[in-house]
């Protein structure tokens, strides 16, 4: 499905973006500030996000701001800190979209290492909870707000190897579901969105000897993540969204629209 989105479709809207520094995170927040919105990108590097910033302000969208955390190291208080400063600072919060993640190994579940099982568990779950719970109370203070997390063709249909990845992606899907629910009598709506196979460091470190030419760039499959972010979305919550087309044959439970 093509999304098209006014080019406005996020003006006056404060979204923060997590993993902003590169691939799809950078990539949807130079396209949320083209459509409109103040973004607050949010990274574990300085010199990324200052890149990713340089650009925005170049191309002549509002000013973004940058919060530089350690999704690892990062504490419930970090995020309710992180809340008093953008309230302070912003007055509002009307979007958050979930990107950063880490793969982690690729391996037999068995000789998954426990530290391993950990880190991907810290940053691909335990961080996005705490995140969510910090900006719950805000971003329900917003008249349209948006919650959008990352999921994977393997958090919703285990695959080998794949194992802590997997694990953390089944949890994202549920923990958007259950959100979604307990939000459904709200003004905000809670998705998620499963890129599918795209051009990104992750990728790369997944598949080595993939020729990443043939696969689609951020920039081809951001219409979706401005379209879950903006008010032509009001309606949708609770789903998890392909934004690539698979074969018929496999399961999901994404939706291909």
């Amino acid at each position: 499905m093509e999304y098209h989105n006014a080019a406005d479709s996020l003006k006056n809207r404060v979204i923060l973006v997590t993993g902003a520094g590169d691939g799809i995170g950078r990539e949807a927040a130079i396209q949320y500030a083209a459509h409109g919105a103040t973004v607050i990108l949010l990274g574990r590097t300085v010199a990324k996000l200052e890149a990713v910033y340089d650009e925005i302000e170049t191309l002549g969208y509002k000013q973004p701001a940058i919060i530089p955390l350690d999704l690892m190291g990062a504490t419930k208080q970090h995020y309710l800190d992180m809340v008093d400063t953008i309230e302070q600072q912003f007055g509002r919060l009307d979007g958050v979209l979930h990107n950063a993640g880490i793969l982690g190994v690729l391996s037999p579940l068995e000789q998954i290492e426990e530290s391993t099982f950990d880190d991907v568990m810290q940053v691909n779950v335990k961080a996005q909870f705490l995140l969510t719970q910090a900006v719950i109370p805000f971003i329900k203070k917003s008249p349209d707000g948006r919650i959008i997390f990352t999921s994977s063709t393997v958090g919703h249909s285990g695959r080998a190897f794949w194992g802590s990845y997997a694990i953390s992606k089944f949890a994202t899907e549920g923990m958007m579901q259950v959100l979604a629910d307990e939000l459904s009598n709200t003004n905000v709506k809670v998705n998620a969105i499963n890129p599918g196979g795209t051009r990104t460091g992750m990728r790369a470190k997944a598949f080595p000897a993939e020729d990443a030419k043939q696969l689609k760039t951020p920039k081809d499959i951001i219409p979706l993540y401005v379209y879950l972010m903006g008010p032509e979305s009001r309606h949708v919550s609770g789903k998890c969204i392909d934004a690539q087309p698979k074969p018929t044959s496999s399961y999901s439970h994404c939706e291909e629209e």
